[in-house]
């Protein structure tokens, strides 16, 4: 019986190809700075966690990604400590940086129920930028909403939401 090679550029070129967007956020001398993150920086949560920590930031570094009109991604990033949220822990059977997340939360894959699209991670992720982790579940059970909408309700709850936009316009694919 032979084994069955996953050649892992291949996911994390395919994660970047399926990239919405991808947004850092982070606060200097006060005020917020958002900007950017080309997909290819984002494909693979490694990539993405490295791409972050480029950014100085007063409060971390917040990260939004939207994937393939299908789920989103949250990272905040403080030194080598990160923390994430995934929208649909379902995606992870699907989609590569889902599961990389997942992987990194220690959720382990086998007791995922695929009917039950709920979030996994740190809800409380912005609970000190004024969106409790109440209101962030409730953000992320709306199942109506495009994962695009769903980060422009968060970015409009911690208050850079025109910014956001502007960046997620910019590098939207």
């Amino acid at each position: 019986m032979g084994t069955t090679e996953v050649d892992v550029s291949d996911e994390i070129e395919s994660n970047a190809d399926a990239i919405d967007f991808a947004v850092a956020a982070y606060r200097e001398e006060g005020e917020w700075i958002l900007t950017g993150v080309q997909a290819e920086q984002a494909g693979s949560l490694e990539d993405l966690l490295k791409s972050l920590r480029r950014f100085p930031g007063e409060t971390g570094i917040l990260g939004f990604v939207s994937v393939d009109e299908d789920f989103f991604v949250l990272v905040r990033v403080a030194g080598a400590h990160a923390r994430l949220l995934l929208s649909d822990v379902t995606a992870a059977e699907e989609w590569p940086l889902a599961r990389q997340v997942v992987e990194e939360l220690g959720i382990d894959l086998d007791d995922l129920d695929p009917n039950n699209p709920e979030p996994a991670g740190d809800l409380s992720l912005f609970a000190d930028l004024g969106l409790d982790a109440r209101h962030l579940a409730a953000i992320c059970d709306d199942v109506d909403a495009f994962p695009d909408e769903l980060l422009d309700d968060i970015a409009t709850e911690v208050g850079f939401a025109d910014a956001f936009r502007e960046a997620a316009d910019a590098v939207a694919g």
